[in-house]
């Protein structure tokens, strides 16, 4: 059960002028093709423009916070923080998949913690934060949500074990990685996944999380370790 969004707005300290915004942004299309004859709007436009002022915003803090780095290493860094399993983590860290207007047919198959809903949600609540307040508004967001997991050095600190695993097995053509959830325990408010990764029928790692995808991560984490493979951090 989705939870109402003036919760999360008391919780993140912000006022919104149009609250219909706002709950467009958390309306999945799902929930929306559930209830065609309410007139409800999915956050798919949201989505849309959020991306590019997540892109514009997150642009410019770097230039200025970087002044000598180069073109080529601020594009790495942007991306870094603006791709899939980083919005995901900010997203967890904010607790946006519980204020997710979701179908029943969604909601059953765990849409609520997929990572590429989880992605899309907090680039549809950047760009409702932005038709609503403005690009202040957005970078002060930044500021508090995002920002503050940039280390000095530039490296961001939501550290994504899968894709160095699998540039690791890339590189040395080590075969192809796969990911299984083995097990779903407790109740739906606190569920929990364990995730297994293997290769070539051999499990090189284990992990669990809140989400399918931190398991997988913690998977991830493990199996780069027993492969003596240094972690960025």
């Amino acid at each position: 059960m989705n939870r109402d969004v003036n919760q999360l707005l008391a919780d993140m300290e912000i006022r919104f002028q149009d609250l219909d915004l706002l709950r467009q942004a958390f309306t999945h299309s799902s929930y929306v093709n559930e209830h065609r004859m309410a007139n409800y709007q999915d956050n798919e436009r949201l989505e849309f423009l959020g991306d590019a002022v997540l892109e514009l915003t997150v642009s410019e803090y770097l230039y200025f916070k970087y002044p000598h780095r180069t073109e080529g290493e601020l594009t790495k860094l942007r991306a870094s923080i603006v791709c899939e399993p980083s919005l995901v983590n900010f997203a967890e860290k904010l607790n946006f998949g519980s204020y997710v207007q979701l179908g029943k047919g969604e909601e059953m198959t765990g849409g609520r913690s997929r990572p590429a809903l989880l992605a899309d949600v907090f680039e549809s609540f950047i760009g409702a934060l932005y038709l609503d307040q403005g690009l202040e508004a957005v970078k002060l967001f930044l500021e508090q949500h995002v920002f503050p997991y940039v280390s000095a050095e530039g490296k961001l600190l939501v550290i994504d074990y899968k894709t160095q695993l699998q540039e690791h097995t890339q590189h040395h053509n080590m075969g192809a990685l796969e990911y299984r959830i083995v097990e779903e325990r407790g109740p739906a408010h606190e569920r929990e996944f364990v995730a297994e990764v293997y290769m070539d029928a051999k499990q090189l790692g284990k992990g669990a999380g809140r989400s399918k995808k931190e398991a997988e991560q913690q998977a991830a984490s493990q199996a780069l370790t027993k492969l003596n493979v240094p972690m960025e951090r």
